[in-house]
Order: structure tokens, then sequence, then C-alpha cells
């Protein structure tokens, strides 16, 4: 989702981490994903504070041009969402490993489900890259991650979830815009107030856009004389993407980067900050973890997220405009990776071994089978330990009669496999 540099990660916040299960047949892999129908917080409810701020923002919408008759319809049936604030406090990008996230934003199953509808796009995509200069790939793993390729588009209210959040005061100046800038799309006719759904932020659409993103960037590309991210056709919400990150400063015919391999005993700089030159990358032993060498577009850095001898990257000035659109380096590496998985490159040449528990990913998905077969529901096999697979152990060792802990182990894998 299309948020400020100085903002925060809220793109893919609907994203379950108990991850996705691949059902076939050509239908979207099911998604936990939050939904007023099922998450009772995030029902309207009432607050009395709340209800004044309302009436306070009320006079300042209108003094910015808001009509009464569009703040009335906006608002209607919306109302304060506890869950969008606890949401907003725990988000996937800065709360798993590089290793978890990717099990989340970008497995296998949504490769295989994702590829058919990225062809289907892709002469769209080209026509859309001829005018901002944003390669195909990197569009469709923005749809991919955001939306699951249109699939999971959200079912949050946006003007709830943003007056609740500007609100409850933390991020209150930002959101407070982003209300402002929902309502205009509503006294505009770009879409109707019952259109306005999307994640727990007010992301919206097929690439999940901010109302601010949306007023500063939405693009009518397909020329139906409509601004439209909403409906099933995703060309304009894919066009307003491209169009950010060309402003954002995305360099035409580069990459973001690459996955490296680097030299037993390497002692030379790590992250972001640490740009250096292609060549002297080279003199210090990286290269390309599938061959080749390494590409020259400017000033790079070295990443590796979860130390040396596991996934490392050399990113280029392009990743950076990918966290333009989400400030998480996780999100800016998910980002690239399916974006080449998309362009037919295949998985890490490099693993990420096994965690502090002693099991790999592997591992972790046969413990989760195991518990589930065994009627302990731990969720989807994914790997990604959750509070649903810490219930699921902690139910098998009480019932087994063993020390209630909650932690995987090699030993609690061995029992149930």
């Amino acid at each position: 989702m299309t948020i400020s540099r100085r903002a925060f990660s809220i793109g893919i916040a609907a994203i379950s981490l108990s991850g996705c299960v691949g059902t076939g047949g050509g239908r979207a892999p099911a998604v936990a994903r939050p939904d007023p129908a099922t998450d009772p917080d995030l029902r309207p409810q009432p607050n009395a504070s709340y209800d004044a701020w309302v009436a306070a923002f009320r006079d300042r919408a209108m003094a910015q041009g808001i009509s009464a008759a569009t703040f009335d319809a906006g608002f209607r049936g919306q109302g304060y969402l506890p869950g969008v604030i606890e949401r907003d406090r725990n988000q996937t990008e800065f709360k798993r490993s590089l290793e978890d996230y990717l099990a989340i934003v970008a497995p296998e199953e949504k490769l295989r489900f994702g590829k058919p509808l990225y062809a289907r796009q892709i002469g769209t995509l080209r026509q859309i890259e001829d005018r901002y200069g944003v390669p195909p790939h990197i569009l469709g793993a923005v749809w991919g991650l955001e939306s699951y390729f249109g699939t999971k588009r959200g079912t949050i209210p946006v003007i709830s979830a943003t007056s609740t959040l500007a609100w409850e005061g933390r991020r209150g100046r930002f959101f407070e815009s982003n209300l402002m800038d929902a309502l205009r799309i509503i006294q505009t006719g770009d879409a109707r107030p019952a259109q306005l759904v999307g994640s727990w932020a007010g992301a919206m659409g097929h690439t999940q856009l901010i109302p601010n993103a949306y007023q500063a960037n939405a693009v009518d590309f397909n020329g139906d004389g409509k601004r439209d991210i909403w409906t099933e056709d995703p060309t304009d919400a894919l066009a307003s993407t491209a169009r950010f990150l060309s402003r954002a400063g995305w360099r035409r015919g580069q990459t973001w980067g690459l996955e490296v391999t680097v030299p037993n005993g390497y002692s030379g700089p790590t992250g972001r900050g640490n740009t250096r030159s292609v060549a002297t990358w080279r003199d210090l032993g990286l290269r390309p973890a599938k061959g080749g060498s390494l590409p020259d577009h400017g000033s790079a850095a070295l990443l590796a997220p979860m130390g040396l001898g596991r996934p490392s990257f050399l990113v280029y000035h392009n990743f950076n405009m990918i966290l333009r659109y989400n400030p998480s380096e996780n999100y800016g590496l998910g980002i690239g990776y399916l974006a080449d998985r998309l362009n037919g490159g295949g998985p890490l040449s490099a693993g990420f071994g096994p965690d502090q528990y002693g099991l790999t990913l592997d591992d972790r998905k046969a413990l989760q089978r195991g518990l589930t077969q065994r009627g302990f529901d731990a969720g989807t096999p994914d790997g990604v330990l959750g509070k649903k697979t810490e219930a699921a152990i902690r139910a098998y060792q009480q019932e087994q009669g063993l020390p209630v802990t909650g932690t995987p182990s090699r030993d609690l894998l061995r029992r149930l496999t």
C-alpha cells in the first residue's frame, strides 16, 4: 500500500500470519483476513470520545470544502473500530523474520495461483511500462502481495478505519488527511461510499492505495472516464502504482537487487546505509547467487537480514523506491523476490537453516501437520509459528502429560512424526 516515506507499513496488514491454503480449481487460496463479518473488534463499537471527535471533525471537513451531504453519506453506518488500533501496533513486516515473511507473502501456492492471472495482464502491464518505466513483474508482485492478485482486496470500511486511527492520535494528522481524501473521493463521484472498503488502515483496491496516494497518483489508464481501482479490472490500480513509483524516482531498465553469495569470513559493511560501488562489492568477493556478474546500477548496499551465511541481497536505487511504497525492508525484499519469481526466476539459492529451536521451515511444517492430524488444529502447515500453533502445542502437551510450554522442539517433532 502506498504511504509516505515518514509514515509506516500498512501494505499487507490484511494477510494472516497463518498463511494461505491452496483450494485448487482456479479459485483463490483461502486467506484468513480481518473481516467485520467474523472479527467482532472490526464492527462499530460505542465510544463517546470518538463520537465527539467526529462531530468536531465535521466542522474541519466542511471548512475544507466537504459538503454536508457528502459527510453524512460517508459516515452513515460507520463507527469506532477498536480492531484497527490493535492491528496498527502489530504489523507483520516488522514482527516477523524474513523467512517467515516470505512464507506468508510469497508461498509456492500463491505463485501457482497468481502466474496465470499475471499472464492475462501482461499486455496491459507492458503498456503501463511504456508510459511509466516500471516493469510488469514489479507491478505484478505489488498486485500479488497487496491483494492476492486482486482476489483479497479487503472488507473494512475506509471511513471507519481512518477516522478511528485519526481519533486514536498516534498518527492523527496522517490519518485525518486520509479521511479527508476519502470523503473527497465520494464527493467527486470517483467511488460510492459502499465501495470504500479495504485494509484496516484504509488501503483500497488491487494495489491497496490509501486515499492520499489515490488522490495524488490515480489515473484513468483504460480510458473509461473513471480512475477506478475498485472493480475487477486491475488496470487503473496497476497504472496508478506505476505512476507512484515513477514519480518517486524509479529508474527505467534497472533492477531492484539480487541475491548474492558472501565469502566466508566476510567482515565488511552491511545495511542499507552502507552503500558502495559495484566494483567495491566485487572486490569484497560478492557474487550473484545464481551465477554471472553483478549488474552495475550505481551504488548498492548489502542486506543480510538474518545474518551472513543465510540469504543475502545486494540492493540498488530501485529497492529504495519500493520502500517509498512501504518502508519495511522485509516488504521490499518480498516484492523483489515475488517479482523475480513471476519473471521466471527460481527460489532463493541459500537456505535459512534451523531456527532457535533447531527446526527448519520443513520441520515446522511437519510439526504443524502432525498436530492437526492428531486433532490439535495448528492452522495452515506453512511453517510460520503463530498463536494457533502455540495453542495446539499446549493442548497436545497437556494431553500427553508433558510440560506445557507451547514451544516447539526436536523431541516434539519426533513424537508427532
